[in-house]
């Protein structure tokens, strides 16, 4: 006769236990409490504030750590509930970078080996992101865009701002709210492109058409915004049409590759979206840029890079996999060197990293505020993939292995007189 489930989960306890003491032996500061499933339970080194609590329910989760993709591994152990992580999830990112980088001797292989080996095996089906096609297709583009952003538009309403700004706000101050700090986002990008009445304003990757109604309603220019996304586009021409924009407002679903049969542009925007263009097909996107601008036009390309110091992903990682598949961050001298290539004049740059570390803390805690209805929306699996995503990001943004670039990019053609002459003008 089989032993009873609970029987069997306690004679692991102190195998657990045992594991866990030696994976965080050389860890410090340990500020934060380990805890099994019967109650078992590690303190923090004294002295230290316990900032999370790191709840193992399942004895088998330590064995991700005999798996050579072990970030995946321990990210698929958060969102399948393998463990919880009470407190602040954000600092718990230290610790899984230790324990995902880790390297041990033969001797510490050996007896961590003989303690999870023991464990029992985790075994489930993952609902991770698998494409077919050719990488970039135009179609398979559009899958990827669709798997992450056409998750249910009132789960994104529950914890981004009013405006739906799915992107790095603009703090003056830390203590200004999400809705302010994305407003003024909103204003900041509309002073960098200079726009004035009349003019024509291409957004690639316009998401739920916040810039773009912004950019009509403040500035008088008459926007366009592109995605590839169906529920985007859906609430995007509602919002327009509610705001009595639809005048001076389109929104459509296509490909920035595609974006020649809306003739061309006096400014061009895209927030958010380089990184899903992919390293080998930026000359072709900042090619389409160029293409669509009018002499003298501007470009202000708004996206994250992965530092120079980080070392190039060998395989696809958590994000990649669950997240946004065919993701891809390149360090900014690469954008820049693209931009260049293909004509651009490189007018300013600047990194918002800090912001988009506020920012994202402020996306984490309004979806724990609304940890219940997001559930019941998108069920357990999806609530716990991107609570575990963006505090990932706010991590990566706060240690600057990630940054955030807005590049500011002019086609320029020997027009010497394009451009203003000092900064302050550029941003009056």
């Amino acid at each position: 006769m089989a032993e009873p489930a609970q029987v069997v989960r306690d004679k692991f306890s102190a195998r657990t236990m045992a594991a866990v003491q030696l994976l965080l032996d050389d860890y410090r500061p340990r500020d934060f409490a380990v805890e099994l499933w019967d109650g078992t339970r590690l303190n923090p080194e004294p002295g230290q504030f316990c900032r999370f609590t790191w709840r193992i329910n399942n004895p088998g989760v330590l064995r991700a750590m005999l798996r050579s993709d072990r970030q995946i591994a321990l990210g698929e152990a958060y969102i399948y509930g393998d463990f919880d992580i009470e407190g602040d999830i954000v600092a718990c990112f230290s610790v899984g970078e230790h324990l995902a980088t880790k390297d041990w001797t033969a001797t510490e292989k050996l007896r961590l080996g003989s303690l999870l080996l023991g464990l029992p095996l985790v075994n489930r089906h993952e609902q991770s992101a698998h494409f077919r096609g050719r990488l970039h297709s135009k179609s398979r583009d559009r899958a990827a865009i669709t798997f992450h952003y056409d998750v249910s538009n009132d789960f994104y309403k529950l914890w981004l701002d009013p405006a739906m700004v799915y992107s790095c706000a603009y703090f003056k101050s830390v203590e200004d709210s999400l809705e302010t700090a994305q407003r003024q986002k909103l204003d900041y990008i509309c002073k960098k492109l200079r726009l004035k009445p009349g003019e024509r304003l291409l957004d690639i990757g316009c998401g739920w058409g916040g810039l773009v109604l912004h950019a009509a309603r403040h500035c008088d220019v008459e926007a366009v915004g592109i995605t590839l996304s169906e529920q985007q586009l859906t609430l995007a021409r509602q919002r327009i049409e509610e705001a009595g924009l639809s005048s001076h407002c389109d929104v459509r679903v296509m490909d920035y590759r595609d974006a020649t049969v809306l003739g061309t542009f006096d400014k061009l925007v895209s927030v958010g979206m380089v990184e899903h263009v992919g390293k080998n097909h930026l000359s072709e996107y900042f090619d389409s840029a160029f293409s669509l601008l009018r002499k003298g036009g501007v470009f202000l390309n708004h996206g994250i890079g992965r530092s120079k110091r980080s070392a190039t992903p060998e395989s696809a990682g958590f994000i990649k996999t669950y997240v946004f598949p065919d993701s891809d961050l390149v360090p900014i001298s690469t954008m820049l060197e693209t931009a260049e290539q293909a004509g651009f004049e490189v007018r300013d740059v600047e990194n918002l990293r800090e912001h988009y570390f506020l920012t994202l803390c402020h996306w984490v805690r309004r979806l724990e505020a609304h940890e219940s209805e997001a559930r019941e929306l998108v069920r357990d699996l999806k609530y716990r993939t991107w609570h575990l995503y963006m505090a990932g990001c706010a991590h990566y943004m706060q240690t600057g292995d990630t940054n955030l670039y807005q590049s500011l990019l002019l086609k320029n053609e020997s027009d010497q007189r394009a451009a203003p002459l000092t900064r302050e003008d550029w941003y009056s």
